[in-house]
């Protein structure tokens, strides 16, 4: 099986065309994830690119191998998604991930906010909502930024298997 990955929503990055009319409360990354509101879970998001990226996982042991192959709508040089609105038109498989369903995704990198949340663990330091910088996780070397090829060039997946740091 091959995972294509959930986008995260350009609204949190600088020239976002989408509105946002959700108030967030001061520190809600510290609240119970039920707790959030739709804005605070989807601002949860560090945008480092990695759940947009082709996973392959084994059918046999269910063993997920990750690659450096980004879905056709990720900008590679930002790692944000180009269409994250309308992305389920474009990319069918698109994960929509939410509280429901995060703890049944085994992919979710280490360093994810919803991961670490939904464990009970703090956001890292670089995170933006900590940091205060969105560049921050680009900085840290979490993003995938600069660092992945998109399914649109990169011929056969098993080409890109990669192990991803952990911060």
């Amino acid at each position: 099986m091959i995972w294509a990955g959930m986008r995260w929503p350009r609204s949190w990055q600088n020239g976002s065309d989408e509105t946002v009319t959700d108030p967030m409360r001061e520190k809600f990354w510290e609240l119970p994830m039920a707790q959030l509101t739709r804005a605070e879970w989807e601002a949860l998001c560090d945008g480092c690119g990695r759940c947009c990226l082709h996973k392959i996982e084994d059918p046999d042991t269910g063993q997920v191998e990750h690659t450096n192959v980004a879905c056709k709508l990720l900008d590679t040089g930002t790692a944000q998604c180009s269409d994250y609105r309308n992305r389920k038109a474009f990319v069918p498989d698109c994960l929509r991930l939410t509280m429901k369903i995060v703890a049944d995704v085994p992919w979710l990198p280490d360093s994810c906010a919803y991961r670490l949340r939904h464990e009970g663990k703090p956001l890292y330091d670089w995170h933006y909502l900590i940091s205060g910088d969105r560049d921050a996780v680009v900085h840290a070397g979490v993003s995938v930024a600069g660092r992945v090829v998109s399914e649109t060039v990169s011929g056969p997946l098993e080409h890109h298997i990669v192990e991803w740091e952990t911060p």
